[in-house]
């Protein structure tokens, strides 16, 4: 996507896409009209048009937005590696992503081709940071680095789909400050970091994994 030399069309295009990333979280993409995104952008539907062709051209343009917003922070995460300050990447994750992981939800929620292309693109984000994290020493190496990745993104896709049942059942925002995330934070820190399995039934899980794999 090119951007336009003009200062002021470059704003006018920004607030265009925040307008419609909002609007597109809150009520869908087929409920919304370009006419409310130009309300709200403050500008004519006739400049929605000149910028992105069509509403499904803004809605790539957004997917755009919203993947650019994850994958910075999640570089940024790998660029620092071990000595990663945890709070303050929390805390940069809510102002960087508030916008962009309600919309992730609805999309996640409506589907489609468009969806299928977004998550393709967050799996190999995923992929490439897992493997930085490894090489960093900031994730344990494993026998299974894709599998191990992409569960990860399924989970982390599936609490974002859920939000709201996250928020109702354990009372947590993940879209809020880091301390609305506690809750959510304690039991997913407990599964990453201690694990859930006794050494009895994982070594039980790992031979039915081995005669699956010999079968």
């Amino acid at each position: 996507m090119t951007e336009p030399p003009d200062g002021e069309d470059r704003s006018g295009r920004e607030r265009i896409v925040d307008a419609a990333v909002a609007r597109f979280a809150e009520h869908g993409m087929a409920a919304t009209s370009l006419k409310v995104i130009a309300d709200d952008a403050g500008v004519s539907p006739a400049l929605i048009v000149h910028h992105f062709g069509s509403k499904q051209g803004l809605r790539a343009a957004c997917d755009a937005h919203v993947l650019g917003a994850i994958r910075d922070e999640m570089r940024m995460a790998a660029a620092e590696g071990t000595s990663l300050d945890v709070l303050e990447a929390f805390r940069r994750r809510q102002q960087r992503q508030a916008a962009a992981l309600p919309y992730l939800a609805r999309a996640l929620a409506e589907g489609g081709p468009p969806v299928v292309e977004l998550v393709d693109e967050l799996a190999e984000e995923t992929l490439w940071s897992m493997e930085q994290g490894v090489a960093s020493g900031t994730y344990v190496p494993s026998a299974h680095p894709r599998e191990r990745a992409l569960v990860l993104l399924i989970w982390s896709l599936g609490a974002v789909t859920l939000h709201e049942h996250v928020r109702r059942l354990l009372g947590a925002d993940l879209t809020g400050e880091p301390a609305a995330l506690l809750p959510y934070l304690r039991g997913a820190t407990d599964l990453l970091t201690d694990g859930l399995f006794s050494d009895e039934l994982h070594a039980s899980v790992r031979e039915a994994i081995t005669r699956l794999e010999q079968e």
